[in-house]
């Protein structure tokens, strides 16, 4: 899980093929707090010192994991809530992708799933932010590198790499989701209460902004000593544009799915109500047969090696086999045959025992219960193993034939 970082301090790596910033003074004041005129920029952000981590949540349509906020930009806003923008023309760079996998393949590997664009054009999204934002932060200068081995570009490195290393450092959903706040199509929250738990987290207000009164948008601020390459990110309470929202009935739409969820302001539960007959395919109670997906209650679907996976994708193909008794079944996937091994795991794998599954008329079952487990939603990329046995979050599985 993120973890919440009150001062992030300059511990991201940088790809070794790149250059060397200069080395900044220890004792130089936080960008926007400097009492007397501080003349390198190459070690203190100006005008744009107050330095924002901005966040998207996307549902119309969703991007990035069903759990996880995503990034929408750096930006160097002044000290006073006005900006620069489009600082450099000669640096309106159109090859991002080509630039970090060559300078920053980890930072680009994130960015593929925690940086997207809500119309699937992340390149021109990611050239855009760079373009208007990046070059006006006066630390990523080219003239602020070591001139020996500064290869043009190694600044557009610097500036996704330091964004991702924020954003992790601000797990906005975890936040939430701690609190009771969580996705829903049917609970509102207050924005008193959304900001009560970002300003723990975070140590400062954030800008909460909302579409409507559907939320979708954040906005963290901060201060920095030294550079945006290498220096020290302080929270600060935001200055400029505030929050949008309404006061209440802000509505926090799940992404992926228009599944009814039962939630709470004041718990951390994480299982769900039963869907209604409309939301999952239901039939009569039985042994089920032919091929199909296994789709999972409340998002995601099952993988060929029989894991719970959230992103985007296609769900794998089971074939459903009748035991002699007409009443349950057996799963296989292209892995092989599906188990449930000695440790309440679900596993597909060839040289597996199938193992009998049974079907309620809305979800599948074992040994009678229609209640699978895991010890955590799984996010990104991440495969989830299932469990029978209880774990820390629920779920159901439904059929969908082919």
């Amino acid at each position: 899980m993120l973890r919440r970082v009150a001062l992030v301090e300059a511990t991201l790596a940088i790809s070794s093929a790149m250059a060397a910033s200069v080395t900044c003074p220890s004792n130089l004041p936080f960008s926007c707090s400097n009492t007397t005129t501080v003349e390198d920029l190459c070690c203190f952000n100006a005008p744009g010192g107050d330095i924002l981590l901005t966040q998207f949540w996307d549902t119309d349509p969703s991007t990035g994991p069903a759990d996880s906020w995503t990034v929408h930009g750096l930006w160097p806003d002044n000290c006073d809530g006005t900006y620069e923008q489009y600082c450099d023309q000669n640096r309106q760079y159109t090859n991002i992708s080509a630039i970090l996998a060559d300078k920053a393949p980890c930072t680009l590997k994130t960015m593929q799933t925690y940086w997207k664009d809500y119309q699937g054009d992340d390149e021109s999204f990611w050239e855009h932010e760079w373009g208007k934002h990046g070059t006006c932060i006066s630390t990523l200068e080219p003239s602020c590198y070591a001139a020996a081995d500064y290869q043009p570009t190694d600044e557009v490195a610097d500036y996704f790499t330091r964004a991702v290393g924020l954003f992790k450092t601000l797990p906005t959903y975890d936040w939430l989701s701690a609190a009771g706040i969580v996705p829903s199509t049917s609970q509102t929250y207050t924005l008193a209460a959304i900001q009560e738990v970002l300003t723990a987290h975070h140590g400062h207000n954030a800008v909460i902004r909302c579409s409507g009164n559907q939320l979708n948008e954040l906005w963290y601020h901060f201060h920095v000593q030294g550079s945006v390459q290498s220096g020290t990110f302080q929270a600060v309470d935001p200055v400029g544009s505030g929050s949008t929202c309404p006061s209440t009935g802000i509505r926090y739409l799940p992404k992926y799915t228009t599944l009814p969820t039962t939630t709470s302001t004041t718990t951390t539960t994480t299982k769900t109500s039963t869907p209604t007959s409309t939301s999952v395919p239901t039939g009569t109670p039985g042994a089920l047969s032919g091929k199909g997906y296994v789709k999972v209650q409340p998002d995601g679907f099952m993988i060929s090696t029989g894991n719970w996976y959230r992103a985007s994708g296609t769900p794998a193909t089971f074939t459903a086999t009748p035991n002699s008794d007409d009443e349950t079944f057996m799963l296989k996937t292209s892995k092989g045959p599906c188990q449930v091994l000695s440790d309440d795991s679900l596993s597909c794998a060839a040289g597996l025992t199938e193992s009998s599954f049974g079907y309620d008329g809305t979800y599948l079952t074992y040994d009678g219960t229609a209640t699978f487990y895991a010890a955590s939603a799984p996010s990104g990329q991440d495969k989830g193993v299932v469990y029978t046995s209880e774990q820390a979050v629920s779920l159901q599985m439904y059929w969908q034939p082919l």
